[in-house]
């Protein structure tokens, strides 16, 4: 990288709630926020929002006739994106990009509207320009009166962590100052979850042990015999600007992309390759031992842990960093888990306070956090890391 990206500000919505001391108090309780819900009349394992932020979606739907018709991934990006402007200290209508993907997109209205279709053989006028991909981006524009590029994408498990990939190039090629960049999903359907069963990765109560139904998804478990991915809902933005900022949460010191040379549609290398590839790119220009920790993907099954875990081992080989994720308590977010991975990640580095996984082996602490990396990967084995540093120097 030419320059240091400054992140001033960070917004998000998720199981852990929107508010930063609540997120806090939330990561440091070893409770999981996942919970079971009924889908197409069986209960399932599931990560919810809290029903106060469900109550401001639908202040928000009465606020403009037209956002009456949008997909929730699209009202919970234009609500975080309004925070993270105003954290940031923007304002509507000045000059920023705006990159927001989702890896599912509209999936809410979708199956509303085809479930429509199948029934009567019609289907309502904005059913199209509400399910495309591009539909969050705009929305979110549109709400900020921005004047600059506004760009949506879906790079399923890892988009939002493109939009950074992207912002940083804009940024640094000087034909943007500010960019907003994340990712948003809402992916509690009955047809996106039957998707994950029928993939056999999803977590099943059926399947858990009474004494550990708590921990219903395993994420960094490696002794752990059965798949266990749980999805959840939310969204995440963050501000970036070049250069130093007094205001700034964390900097981007370092970025990484690699792709997996794949041998199945959702599958990634037995030693996690892109990952390897990604990791030291980001890391090209810093010492192994400086990194203090590793806000890891793992997902929750037994592919997608162990093989990012042996990527990790191999980059790191005895200069291990302490390793976490968040998908045992918030779940997997998709399109958005990238971010909240960075909002981890930088909270830790605030609190100067590593959070654990409760049922993982334990680790030895480091006494302060400065440098932590970011990985996400999805489908198709698209890697990305992202090392933040907490001080400009």
């Amino acid at each position: 990288m030419k320059e240091k990206i400054a992140i001033t500000s960070l917004a998000s919505i998720s199981p852990l709630g929107k508010n930063p001391e609540a997120i806090w108090r939330n990561y440091l309780s070893n409770e999981t926020l996942i919970s079971t819900k009924d889908f197409n009349g069986k209960p399932q394992f599931v990560a919810t929002i809290p029903q106060e932020i469900r109550n401001e979606i639908e202040e928000l739907k009465k606020s403009e006739i037209k956002y009456k018709a949008l997909d929730e991934t699209v009202l919970l990006a234009i609500l975080v994106s309004r925070q993270a402007i105003k954290n940031a200290g923007w304002k509507k209508g000045d000059d920023f990009g705006i990159n927001i993907g989702s890896s599912r997109g509209a999936t809410q209205l979708f199956e509303k509207h085809h479930k429509e279709f199948l029934e009567t053989g019609k289907t309502s006028t904005l059913a199209s320009p509400t399910t495309t991909l591009g539909n969050i981006s705009s929305w979110v524009a549109h709400d900020l009166k921005n004047n600059g590029p506004e760009i949506s994408h879906s790079i399923t498990c890892s988009t939002a962590l493109h939009a950074v990939l992207n912002a940083v190039a804009w940024l640094q090629s000087g034909m943007a100052n500010k960019f907003l960049v994340g990712g948003s999903e809402a992916p509690l359907t009955d047809f996106t979850i039957a998707q994950m069963h029928a993939l056999k990765i999803y977590s099943n109560p059926k399947d858990c042990h009474p004494e550990l139904v708590e921990w219903a998804c395993r994420a960094f478990d490696f002794t752990k015999t059965k798949n266990s991915m749980v999805l959840g809902e939310g969204a995440a933005v963050a501000c970036l600007e070049v250069g130093y900022n007094q205001n700034a949460l964390a900097y981007i010191e370092g970025i990484g992309y690699a792709t997996d040379d794949i041998e199945h549609n959702i599958s990634i290398s037995d030693e996690a390759n892109c990952f390897q590839k990604s990791m030291k790119m980001a890391l090209q220009n810093t010492k192994l031992g400086d990194v203090d920790a590793i806000v890891m993907h793992a997902p929750g099954t037994l592919k997608g842990d162990t093989s990012e875990y042996k990527g990790i081992l191999k980059v790191f080989s005895k200069n291990i960093p302490m390793l976490t994720t968040n998908k045992w308590k918030v779940g997997h977010t998709f399109g958005a888990s990238g971010m909240l991975n960075m909002e981890m990640a930088i909270m830790m580095m605030q609190h100067n306070k590593f959070i654990e996984v409760p049922f993982a082996e334990k680790q030895t602490i480091r006494k302060d956090i400065k440098k932590v990396l970011i990985n996400a990967v999805g489908f198709g084995g698209n890697a990305v890391s992202i090392l933040l540093s907490k001080s400009f120097s």
